[in-house]
């Protein structure tokens, strides 16, 4: 394997140390997944440079033409503050000629935006919730397609933000109050989506052209109350506290047979390749009672902090951690962009 050099985009103030030593484990966590992935990187044998990122792309421009890395490792999730600004710095990259890990302009833009890929989605007869989009500052009036209950969300906020058990709404007044919060919260339009009952499923993809599935993961919602909505929200997402309270884990999908795997397997290449993704993601699924899968979100350039679902299940199918990481810096080396057409 050859020594490459790596230019590691990360947000400004997230820049890992050299070591953990004599820091807190409760200091990690604005940066753990960086660390990992910088440390993994050099005991590869890769030079590695972490640059953090707000504003300006001047930087990058400058880590380019002095570093002269082979390659771009995309931690970046936003630019300037705005979450679906992340495909403008890799399209920035594409422009200069530089090979990048992690999901294309593309793909990035159509799955960040959940309104846009599920459009796309239904228009390839993936099983997605029923929804609508409730521009900012407009009345709420509920489409007759939409029976309650219903799943009130931002359109292109991720990681749970401004998601709690009040997102699950009953009536046309808690609608309007939900939509009115996440219009205030984000500042974005809200996506409202048909609330579908069954287990929280999730499937990580990696690939460009030919594609791996890791086997099914599964939120566990442990203790919580009967009449909790079992959903991602933010408490149970990053609240550690909460979740040791209520025994919340996630873990390899049980119970499920062959032919069920091999299904969701199947589904999820057929939206990664709809939604023009590359490199990894994974794959936001329910299942039904009945056995039904219905896609929620797509998400691009999943977290891949060692530990976390998508390098846990990535374990679960053989691959290590440091072989992941190596397979990922390959897919973007191997990723054929336009400039090189």
């Amino acid at each position: 394997m050859s020594r490459l050099r790596v230019l590691v985009l990360v947000r400004e103030g997230h820049v890992p140390p050299l070591s953990l030593e004599g820091i807190d484990e409760k200091e990690w966590g604005p940066w753990k997944a960086e660390f990992d992935i910088c440390e993994t990187l050099r005991n590869l044998g890769h030079e590695v440079l972490p640059l953090g990122i707000y504003d300006d792309l001047a930087p990058i421009r400058n880590a380019l033409k002095e570093f002269e890395p082979d390659i771009t490792y995309m931690l970046l999730e936003e630019f300037h503050g705005v979450v679906t600004y992340d495909f403008a710095v890799i399209s920035y990259l594409e422009l200069m000629q530089q090979p990048y890990t992690g999901c294309n302009p593309r793909g990035l833009l159509l799955s960040k935006d959940k309104a846009l890929s599920k459009k796309i989605l239904t228009y390839h007869r993936i099983p997605t919730p029923r929804f609508a989009v409730f521009k900012h500052g407009r009345a709420v009036r509920r489409p007759k397609r939409l029976t309650y209950p219903l799943f009130v969300k931002s359109v292109t906020e991720d990681a749970s933000f401004a998601i709690s058990q009040a997102s699950i709404v009953h009536n046309d007044a808690a609608l309007a109050e939900r939509v009115a919060f996440v219009h205030e919260k984000t500042g974005e339009d809200a996506i409202v989506e048909q609330y579908i009952e069954g287990r929280e499923i999730y499937c990580g993809v990696l690939g460009n052209d030919r594609l791996v599935c890791f086997p099914a993961w599964e939120m566990d919602f442990g203790t919580l109350p009967d009449d909790a909505a079992r959903i991602a929200t933010s408490r149970v997402k990053w609240d550690r506290k909460y979740q040791e309270r209520h025994e919340i884990t996630t873990h390899a999908a049980k119970d499920l047979d062959a032919a069920m795997e091999k299904k969701i397997f199947k589904l999820c290449k057929r939206v990664y390749r709809a939604l023009s993704m590359s490199g990894s993601g994974r794959m936001d699924l329910r299942l039904t009672p009945s056995g039904e899968i219905y896609v929620i979100e797509a998400n691009a350039n999943p977290n891949i902090e060692y530990g976390e679902d998508f390098a846990e299940s990535a374990e679960a199918a053989g691959i290590s951690y440091e072989p992941l990481i190596q397979r990922i810096l390959n897919l973007g080396l191997s990723y054929k962009a336009p400039w090189m057409a």
